[in-house]
């Protein structure tokens, strides 16, 4: 179980967190430089079919794979080992990752134009550095901490 678990885990990620780093380095300048929110629309509709389930899939199966690595769900909030401490930082990244979508699907993108473009690019930078902090903090866990 907790190989196929490591695997969706992943296969969340790869999704999650490729699609951002498109969005943020292939569909996000060239936006951003025309002053054009609609590629920015086109492929955030074609990805939220994937992205969304993706980061669901993420958040399940990181769950089942915290409580294998720290079965005290009171450690996960760093009091314990290098485990412990990563994976409250992937908790607080899932805040973040939270916080900044909820605020972009509330505030920004239903207001999004030419003038809204750069507060809703800052997100899409935000979001994709997260991202890659999931994956650092997620292969730090399975690799027993960071350098």
């Amino acid at each position: 179980m907790y190989k196929l678990f490591v695997i969706l885990h992943l296969l969340g990620a790869t999704v999650w967190v490729g699609g951002h780093l498109v969005l943020c380095l292939a569909v996000l300048p060239p936006a951003l430089r025309a002053r054009d929110p609609a590629p920015i629309r086109a492929f955030e509709e074609r990805f939220e079919r994937l992205g969304v389930p993706a980061l669901l899939l993420q958040i399940v199966t990181g769950l089942w794979l915290a409580h294998y690595w720290v079965p005290d769900w009171r450690q996960w909030l760093g009091s314990g080992g290098p485990q412990s401490q990563l994976l409250a930082t992937k908790l607080v990244l899932l805040a973040l990752t939270a916080a900044l979508g909820v605020h972009a699907r509330l505030v920004l993108i239903p207001r999004l134009d030419a003038a809204t473009l750069p507060k809703l690019g800052l997100h899409i930078v935000g979001v994709t550095v997260l991202a890659v902090a999931f994956l650092v903090a997620g292969a730090g866990i399975r690799l027993g901490g960071l350098p």
